[in-house]
């Protein structure tokens, strides 16, 4: 990446925090961001290799938006970032909480087949769809080392314990229409991440 290409990416950087502060000040001290601005510091950051200036954005973003649920590819962003920035226990959060958001994003990485698995899925994020546009490869220079790394976290017993239950539960969530039961089963795949 050329010395210009890098400004242009810090210049959209900027522009999107002044755009993101004018939507707060417009809404008197809450952001509504109905575009989605929020989401796509975290990419930029990783294509300039800017991974400090993407730990004090991803660092910020829970801070301004707390019950915001992202994209797979946030999370997985958040997790490259954690993971060039030695935080090896946030990074790792992060890639079970992308397995969560699309079960199969993590395939589509590493350049597998990506197989249907019979489940619960609540949109079109979580569905085999989604991850003909993620952005992201092992290929890729820059993620030669986090590649690595996730090749070996990945095949690790507590990582495949967690998606094992995860799917376990969304395959009874496939069928079960107690309202009660759901919720309970809703609540316990959130609670899985609690488990890293």
């Amino acid at each position: 990446m050329t010395p210009k290409q890098i400004e242009r990416i810090k210049t959209k950087i900027k522009r999107i925090k002044a755009e993101l502060a004018a939507d707060k000040k417009h809404w008197g001290g809450y952001y509504h961001d109905g575009r989605g601005l929020r989401y796509l510091p975290p990419s930029l950051y990783i294509q300039i290799e800017d991974y400090t200036g993407g730990l004090r954005y991803i660092n910020w973003f829970p801070k301004n938006f707390p019950d915001d649920y992202a994209f797979p590819d946030f999370f997985f962003e958040n997790a490259i970032i954690f993971y060039k920035t030695n935080r090896k226990k946030e990074a790792e959060r992060k890639i079970f909480e992308t397995f969560c958001s699309n079960t199969y994003v993590l395939d589509k990485f590493f350049e597998n087949q990506i197989i249907p698995i019979e489940k619960y899925e609540d949109n079109n994020m979580e569905a085999p769809s989604y991850c003909e546009n993620f952005p992201y490869t092992q290929k890729q220079e820059n993620l030669v080392d986090f590649s690595e790394w996730l090749k070996g976290y990945i095949k690790s017993e507590k990582f495949t314990e967690l998606c094992s239950k995860y799917i376990d539960i969304h395959k009874r969530l496939m069928n079960e229409n107690d309202v009660e039961t759901r919720g309970y089963l809703f609540q316990q795949a959130d609670l899985l991440v609690n488990e890293l």
